[in-house]
């Protein structure tokens, strides 16, 4: 297969800064639109696969799955876009297509792995995928978004993770203006959360460690904060919540978040991967049918419903933009939360 190179920032190895470096993207095929990519978001994950955290990364490794930009050349049966198109790419750029989960329109479910758009096997070159840490991307359009022309790009590009990785658990649990939804976290996730869940009309609370984010959540459309330290407060909510969306990254304890749901409620964990600590108490999950779940980013059918929706409502991120020669010390300050609420690397300073 044919391909051209293109500039981009990558790491060699996990203890490697970024730097700048040449990758090879495909020719379009028939079904393949090019992108130059405008902004890419900065994800935790990011970080995460540049350093090796999970274990598995292939070097050299090209983060970036939040990318917005314009379409610059199309293959000869792409129907959807046309060249000079806005569009997006989220966190996957591939997957079977042909199981349960795909017939779905759940490709972040693909019951034979869906292809990450970083670090993934790209079964075009044989080789792994690339990120938006680049100048362009080739993508199958099927895999491709459409970004509402009224919102401000930049802002749009963390929708394709942290929105649709909270929307996805607001909307499979029905959320609407009659649900009591709680966001655990106020960071990246957690800012979405709040943003989506009150665009659907509910009632949101912020459960918070300390009362130095009350301000800032209450702008961003909460109703309340808990102060989740707090017994009298945590008291106070005790059997309120249908939803509750959890970002924290790290381990926690979710059991008095449990036992502020309501009858049926869910407790949805979005942001942390890994065992419990301390175990989970199933006594009120019993004696009221609650449940805990988990949840991850969305399909292309419903990342599409979310953009759809954020244009309508113009509904956004907050974030800080940096240049693609900042990377390094962004993910310095994303280890700090450093950040309100997303970085996103202008791609023309490449």
């Amino acid at each position: 297969m044919s391909t051209f190179s293109v500039k981009a920032y990558g790491a060699e190895s996990d203890i490697a800064d970024l730097k700048e470096m040449n990758i090879e993207r495909r020719d379009v095929t028939p079904q393949d639109v090019e992108i130059e990519i405008l902004y890419c978001g900065v994800c935790h994950s990011d970080l995460h696969t540049a350093r090796n955290d999970w274990g598995g990364t292939i070097y050299p490794a090209v983060p970036g799955h939040e990318i917005v930009g314009r379409i610059t050349k199309t293959g000869s049966g792409v129907t959807k876009f046309k060249v000079g198109d806005l569009a997006a790419v989220g966190c996957l750029v591939d997957s079977c297509r042909t199981c349960e989960s795909c017939k779905q329109d759940l490709e972040q479910y693909c019951l034979n792995g869906f292809t990450g758009t970083y670090n993934g096997h790209d079964k075009h070159t044989g080789g792994h995928t690339y990120g938006g840490y680049s100048e362009k991307v080739v993508v199958d359009e099927h895999f491709v978004l459409k970004v509402p022309e009224n919102l401000d790009l930049a802002a749009v590009a963390p929708l394709l993770c942290a929105g649709i990785t909270t929307w996805s658990p607001l909307r499979h649990w029905n959320v609407g203006p009659d649900s009591k939804v709680a966001v655990v976290g106020l960071g990246g996730l957690g800012h979405m959360a709040i943003k989506l869940a009150k665009g659907l009309g509910a009632e949101v609370t912020l459960f918070s460690r300390t009362p130095g984010k009350t301000e800032d959540a209450k702008q961003l459309g909460a109703d309340h904060v808990i102060i989740s330290t707090n017994e009298t407060q945590m008291e106070s909510v005790k059997g309120k919540f249908d939803v509750i969306i959890d970002t924290v990254p790290y381990v926690h304890d979710v059991n008095p978040y449990v036992s502020t749901l309501n009858i049926n409620g869910t407790h949805v964990l979005v942001g942390y991967l890994g065992g419990l600590e301390p175990i989970l108490n199933t006594v009120p999950m019993i004696m009221g049918r609650k449940s805990v779940a988990g949840s991850v980013i969305g399909g292309i059918a419903e990342t599409q419903e979310l953009l759809d929706f954020c244009g309508k409502h113009n509904i956004v991120s907050e974030i800080e933009l940096i240049k693609m020669q900042e990377i390094n010390q962004a993910y310095e300050r994303m280890l700090k939360s450093d950040v309100r609420y997303r970085f996103v690397i202008d791609m023309k300073s490449l």
